[in-house]
């Protein structure tokens, strides 16, 4: 192994759930992605978890713990396989998802239905969109209860599993980005207002919901990273085979700063600032993560464009302080990250109060953080406190959620936590469903993300509107591509997600379109509904 050397030149799988038609059960074609803030898992051992839950026990009062009527099965000597498996997922789907109002069947997280008829045992497998939720443990004590309240049902097995990491668009990415599920941006314009410490303590508090994370210190020219945890490693090292970069761990967080390549600060201009953070990011083996947080450095310049672009950003957190000049500058930021299409999903206004005497003082002023998302429209905001021990653990070493678990901090932080979980998982399911192809009625469905809007296109409406340099000359803006070069029955081959702006559009030609959701808003829409065509079996 080698010394890190920087150069010069700087829910889970929604698979359609298909019955047999012999089993006489209905068939699933288009499954609902749901909010990973209720489908995943939490650590056992943590002390938090039952704060979680009960947190969150309010929402589980839509869940109906009682299984079908099946009184017709009861009376019946013996049960066939095709009933068994009917009956189990008639009872499974007495389980509702209480932000969305889907049972699980439906939407496809029921995965490995084995069923014993002669012994009653029944075993399935629950897959999540992401380890990291507070009441993954709720949902598999439901499962059981409703599955044993079967009359012929002796013993139930119920394993919770995850997805593999990936993001919705890997084949896209740079080899060390394409297993990771969700990457965080942790923001504010102004420097000092307490990005890193959110962005540390949130990276280990995703950890002890259960989820793999990663940590990535992008600014260069101050990284905090090395002061504010303490690996054993504090040296990256380059795979000599590979030439990828090992990160260094800590707690069980991979973590990768230029402090920890052995060079101290930088002192380098902007272009060879974006290399250095370049090659840190994408040949970084990261292996499968579920978050990696990015701590983002001060400013709008150079590095952010560089990690916005480069990097498929799902979600960004908003980090502030109540002064006025701090909501100036963060405002540049919110803005910077509208015009690139990423969804800023929470505000933290830091150093926002402390309690004394039984009263609770401002001294910073109030209302930086609320202004933020009243003018921008961000759904969530948290306040956190002035304390010495937030401050302290930064230089210690030690996070504060890890040094104080059940503090009030550490609270704030886990609401902060599932906050992140819940509108990434919101994201995913957002950006994966923009834009499909429906094959009954030959049109592409689009609602785009953000929008209450959905409307029809014709496919060759659609591929007529491309405006690429094979389809329009770049120097004239002469139309190369003509009215009677696409035939009206042209259809789609694949439609991909691009981040969160586009799709690429695969046509038969072998034509790759990139379609933004801006142009595709402008496009003429169906308003007669083709009829549905009969699938051919």
């Amino acid at each position: 192994m080698q010394l890190l050397h920087v150069p010069s030149s700087l829910c889970l799988s929604f698979q359609n759930v298909k019955t047999h038609e012999e089993s006489g059960l209905p068939s699933y074609e288009k499954p609902l992605q749901l909010s990973s803030a209720i489908f995943c898992s939490l650590q056992q051992q943590r002390p938090e978890r039952s704060k979680w839950a009960s947190r969150r026990g309010s929402a589980l009062s839509s869940f109906t713990a009682k299984a079908a009527s099946l009184e017709d099965v009861a009376g019946a000597p013996a049960i066939s396989k095709g009933t068994a498996e009917s009956d189990v997922l008639k009872a499974l789907s007495q389980i509702i998802d209480p932000d969305f109002g889907t049972d699980i069947v439906s939407c496809g997280f029921v995965k490995d239905l084995r069923i014993n008829e002669a012994l009653g045992e029944v075993s399935f497998r629950l897959e999540l969109t992401t380890p990291a939720c507070p009441i993954k443990d709720m949902f598999e004590q439901k499962a059981n209860e409703v599955v044993n309240l079967l009359p012929w049902v002796k013993n139930v097995s119920v394993t919770m599993s995850a997805q593999p990491a990936r993001p919705i668009y890997a084949e896209q990415l740079p080899a060390g980005l394409r297993t990771i599920s969700n990457i965080i941006a942790v923001s504010s314009c102004k420097g000092g207002v307490g990005k890193s410490t959110v962005a540390v303590n949130l990276a280990y508090t995703l950890a002890g919901m259960g989820a793999r994370v990663g940590i990535f210190d992008a600014d260069v020219y101050g990284p905090s990273l090395p002061t504010m945890v303490s690996p054993e490693n504090r040296i990256l090292v380059m795979n000599p085979e590979k030439k990828t970069i090992i990160p260094t761990e800590y707690l069980g967080v991979k973590l990768v700063s230029f402090g920890f390549a052995g060079q101290g600060r930088a002192i380098m201009r902007g272009p060879m600032v974006s290399g250095v953070i370049n090659q840190l990011l994408t040949t970084t083996e990261w292996g499968e993560l579920d978050y990696l947080v990015v701590d983002m450095p001060p400013g709008t310049g150079d590095i952010q464009l560089t990690l916005c672009q480069v990097v498929p950003l799902t979600a960004a957190v908003i980090v502030t302080t109540p002064q006025k000049l701090a909501f100036i500058d963060v405002a540049k930021g919110v803005r910077m990250f509208s015009k690139l299409k990423v969804p800023c999903v929470a505000v933290v206004e830091n150093m926002s109060h402390f309690d004394a005497d039984g009263k609770r003082y401002y001294p910073f002023g109030r209302g930086s953080g609320s202004q933020v998302v009243e003018q921008f429209g961000i759904p969530n905001l948290f306040d956190l406190p002035i304390r010495p021990t937030l401050s302290a653990s930064g230089d210690s070493g030690t996070p504060e959620v890890v040094a104080d678990p059940l503090g009030d901090v550490s609270k704030t932080f886990q609401d902060i936590g599932i906050c992140v979980v819940q509108q990434c998982a919101k994201i995913r399911q957002q950006v994966s469903t923009a834009v499909t192809y429906d094959k009954s009625i030959k049109a592409i469905r689009v609602k785009v993300p953000d929008s209450d809007e959905a409307f029809l296109l014709h496919p060759a409406t659609v591929r007529r509107n491309d405006r690429s340099a094979q389809s329009v000359d770049e120097w004239t803006g002469e139309q190369k591509l003509q009215f009677a070069d696409v035939p009206e029955d042209i259809e789609p081959e694949e439609i991909r997600p691009m981040g969160n702006y586009a799709v690429s559009i695969t046509w038969p030609d072998g034509f790759s379109q990139i379609a933004p959701y801006d142009q595709l808003q402008t496009i003429e829409r169906l308003v007669d509904v083709p009829r549905r065509v009969p699938s051919q079996v």
